[in-house]
């Protein structure tokens, strides 16, 4: 289904797929390609991949469990345009999906503009913080935790 969704996305989509199976890759270099050319933004797959330098080498983001070089079969039909779960998280169609190499952040599409509002708020916070201020708060936080937790040393 992951090939079909390829033709059916509108460009700029990210394309969620809850695999399930860490054996065979349903995706690689050249069906990562043409998702590419057709505009597809990004792969987040709750399984793994194949071609991997191929896939990197494009510019291609792909978000996956890991990397296998066994080919999937196309003979599985799925689902298309419905909820998922991918990596434990509900994903449904329009909602807002964010990677990057450090993870991956679904947003449900109701919520987008709060925590757009929130994400701004927090990134200008933080972007007027020094780092000793920083450190500061953050000394206090560790030292109430260990003071909590029985810790007198």
């Amino acid at each position: 289904m992951l090939h079909a969704a390829i033709y059916r996305a509108e460009p700029g989509s990210v394309i969620v797929v809850e695999s399930g199976d860490l054996d065979h890759a349903p995706a690689g270099g050249n069906v990562c390609a043409v998702a590419q050319r057709r505009g597809v933004a990004a792969f987040v797959v709750d399984g793994v991949i194949r071609d991997l330098a191929e896939v990197r080498a494009a510019g291609f983001p792909v978000f996956a469990r890991g990397v296998v070089p066994i080919p999937g079969t196309k003979k599985e039909l799925g689902s298309l345009g419905e909820t998922v779960t991918c990596g434990g998280v509900l994903v449904g169609p329009g909602d807002i999906v964010v990677a990057d190499e450090e993870g991956v952040v679904v947003v449900p599409a109701g919520r987008a503009p709060q925590v757009l509002a929130a994400s701004r708020a927090r990134l200008a916070r933080e972007a007027g913080e020094l780092l000793d201020a920083w450190e500061a708060q953050h000394r206090a936080r560790i030292d109430e935790a260990l003071r909590a937790a029985g810790f007198t040393g």
